[in-house]
């Protein structure tokens, strides 16, 4: 502020609520001059006037006559001792003095302050007097006190509300020092000594108290023998190659090959390499083919010219599909049947909308719609015009939180959180899995959660693997039949045993057996 008290002010101010202003105005009565000394307004009634110059002056009335006989004159009439001040006779010399309630010497009498910076910091100017300005001032419940000549009303403790008009208990509420959270992203925060402890969720890591993050975004965030399969450094592997092929991981990416003895697409299936039987005839430079899997070999002149097969890329032997994990994809896209294509298709509801974020489709309702985005969206009901009720307003009705997820009171501030099997952060919150690629290769999503799809799906005596999503079923070693139903025990058909009809003999002593009949010997 300019001033706290006037001696920070020039002589001819002063200071009134902390400004330094001139004291004369308002301080003297009609027709009174007023000057300034040492910060203090001095009113006094001008020359050829009398009369109280805090109220008002007037002229001096025409002197009367001398009278024709002299009488005893009264010293004190008129009144030499100036306004605020009573004349008393002593003999024949007047005696003067202040009024009561005022102080100075007369002539000079006049009230004990005039503003409030005549009177001390604790105190304020009230009809001409110092005095203490708090009884009245504040409400019920409230203390007061007194700073600069102001009143300053504060609650008492354990009171809350206006104090300059009344003051109510406080309800008493725990205080969390969760609400609002201290913690970043991802974080969540729990109470620990009465203090707010940050931490990051499951599977996330860095400084709770900025912002989490999961380990990893991209797959150049993970070493060169790993891949970003949500949001984890993961080897991409399990589940992408055939069955006799073998995965190996170059920078990222997996690469199947078929083992050796073994030829086909190695994405697909694997079979035994069959030796060629040498005939002498004109050599197929394409058969057997040299240029690997997933390719295609023409005859040129005697000379094998080889191609990757449609739908592949690459140079020969290399021949791979587009994609085999959702990281090769660009984050728009998602890896689909070895094809990088939009998963929002056929995904999301009627009038919801879809954006795919790394590589994963989220829907949600457009601007003014609601409801239930993988379902339907509609539009939202038209509310009423917000009146003031005589009860408090529940923060969660109508829930702000978004679709799946729940709203609680915390006060009168809404806290959201996603529904128990929903991941993500409102209003965000989405089922585990969409399509199946948003779950590992080693499962499929079924019912919204990431599950291994071999349960149930084969036969009795079957096994079963999951390849790219999808359950493969083969019959177990011994037994063969349609694994989708019931594999049976391979039955080996023994050649009949021949019997010699003369083991055991069935002649008698000194008789030879000559299949099976009897004869003396020679």
């Amino acid at each position: 502020p300019e001033c706290i008290v006037s001696s920070e002010c020039p002589q001819t101010r002063a200071c009134v609520n902390q400004k330094c202003t001139d004291p004369c105005l308002g301080s003297c009565g009609l027709n009174a001059r007023c000057e300034v000394i040492n910060h203090s307004p001095i009113c006094s009634c001008r020359e050829g006037q009398t009369g109280d110059p805090f109220r008002s002056c007037f002229d001096l009335p025409p002197p009367t006559p001398p009278p024709a006989v002299e009488l005893e004159r009264d010293p004190c009439v008129p009144s030499p001792c100036g306004p605020n001040a009573q004349c008393q006779t002593s003999g024949r010399t007047p005696a003067c003095s202040c009024l009561p309630d005022y102080v100075g010497a007369p002539p000079n009498c006049r009230p004990e302050c005039v503003i409030n910076p005549d009177c001390p910091a604790t105190q304020a100017c009230v009809n001409s007097k110092c005095v203490d300005p708090c009884p009245g001032s504040c409400g019920i419940n409230a203390q007061c006190s007194v700073i600069s000549h102001a009143v300053t009303c504060t609650c008492q403790a354990g009171f809350t509300g206006n104090p300059f008009v009344q003051c109510l208990p406080q309800q008493q509420e725990d205080i969390n020092p969760c609400t609002p959270s201290p913690c970043g992203s991802n974080a969540v925060c729990t109470e620990r000594n009465s203090a707010g402890a940050c931490s990051c969720i499951p599977d996330y890591q860095g400084n709770p108290y900025e912002g989490c993050r999961p380990e990893c975004v991209l797959s150049s965030d993970c070493p060169t023998d790993r891949a970003c399969v949500r949001n984890k450094c993961q080897d991409p592997c399990p589940g992408v190659c055939a069955q006799f092929a073998q995965c190996t991981v170059i920078n990222h990416i997996p690469t199947c090959t078929c083992m050796p003895g073994y030829v086909g697409n190695p994405f697909v299936s694997c079979t035994v390499q069959e030796v060629p039987v040498t005939q002498a005839t004109v050599v197929d430079p394409c058969s057997p083919s040299p240029c690997g899997p997933n390719s295609v070999c023409r005859n040129n002149n005697d000379q094998a010219v080889c191609s990757c097969a449609p739908e592949y890329q690459g140079t020969p032997p290399n021949c791979r599909p587009e994609c085999v994990v959702n990281n090769e994809c660009p984050t728009n896209r998602a890896c689909y049947k070895f094809k990088c294509t939009d998963p929002c298709p056929g995904t999301c509801g009627i009038d919801a909308q879809c954006q795919v974020i790394n590589h994963n489709p989220i829907c949600s309702c457009r601007a003014g719609l609601t409801g239930d985005p993988f379902i339907r969206c509609y539009p939202m009901p038209v509310q009423p015009t917000p009146t003031t009720p005589d009860y408090p307003l529940d923060p969660c009705n109508p829930s702000p939180c978004g679709p799946f997820s729940q709203c609680r009171p915390v006060g009168t501030q809404p806290s959201c959180s996603c529904l128990p099997n929903y991941t993500g952060s409102p209003p965000n919150c989405r089922p585990e899995c969409v399509v199946n690629t948003d779950c590992p290769p080693t499962q499929a999503c079924i019912t919204e959660k990431c599950r291994d799809p071999c349960v149930g799906s084969c036969g009795l005596n079957a096994d079963c693997r999951v390849q790219n999503h999808i359950p493969t079923c083969t019959c177990a070693s011994g037994f063969t039949g349609d694994p989708f139903t019931q594999c049976s025990v391979i039955v080996v058909q023994q050649a009949p045993e021949v019997k010699d009809p003369c083991n055991p003999s069935p002649c008698g002593a000194n008789a030879i057996c000559n299949n099976g009949a009897c004869g003396s010997p020679k």
